[in-house]
C-alpha cells in the first residue's frame, strides 16, 4: 500500500476547540479533594470515572481512575499503575505567588519538591507533586510581584 497526503491539509491557524488534559490516579475521590483545594474550585464535572477542573476558557483538568483506563489501553500499554511515582509530566500552573501556591499544595495532603526561586527560564517556580506524585511547578514571571 502506497502512502497518500491527506486531500487538505490540516489547518493549524484556526482557533482550537478547549482542550482536556487526563491525569490518570489511583484514588478519584483523593485527587479530587486534592485539587479543589490547590485550584480553590469545584469541580465542573465529578461523576464514577471522571472528575473534570475548568482551568480557564480553553484548558480543563480531568482526573481519571487509573483502574478504569486500564480497561480500553491495557494489552498495547501496560497498566498505568505500574509506572506511578515515576514523573513523566508535569502541570504547570501560572500563580500569583509561588511559594505561597507550594504552601497551599502542602496543606492539601501533595508534597514538597523545591521552594520558590528564579529559574533559568526567568520564572520564579515551585515544585511540589500531587498524591500520585504528578509534579505540578507553581510559576509566575520573575518581572511580576508576588
Amino acid at each position: 500500500m502506497m502512502f497518500r497526503p491527506a486531500r487538505r491539509p490540516v489547518e493549524y491557524n484556526r482557533p482550537m476547540e478547549p482542550v482536556l488534559f487526563i491525569l490518570y490516579v489511583a484514588d478519584q475521590q483523593v485527587s479530587r479533594d486534592f485539587y479543589q483545594r490547590l485550584l480553590d474550585r469545584k469541580p465542573a464535572l465529578d461523576v464514577p470515572g471522571m472528575t473534570e477542573f475548568v482551568l480557564n476558557d480553553g484548558a480543563s483538568l480531568g482526573l481519571m481512575p487509573a483502574d478504569g483506563i486500564a480497561g480500553i489501553i491495557s494489552g498495547p500499554l501496560p497498566h498505568p499503575a505500574t509506572g506511578g511515582g515515576i514523573p513523566r509530566a508535569e502541570l504547570y500552573l501560572r500563580v500569583d505567588d509561588p511559594q505561597a501556591g507550594l504552601d497551599r499544595l502542602v496543606e492539601s495532603g501533595g508534597t514538597s519538591i523545591s521552594a520558590a526561586q528564579l529559574r533559568p527560564w526567568n520564572d520564579v517556580v515551585a515544585y511540589g507533586a500531587d498524591p500520585d506524585a504528578h509534579v505540578i511547578a507553581l510559576a509566575r514571571p520573575a518581572t511580576a510581584s508576588a
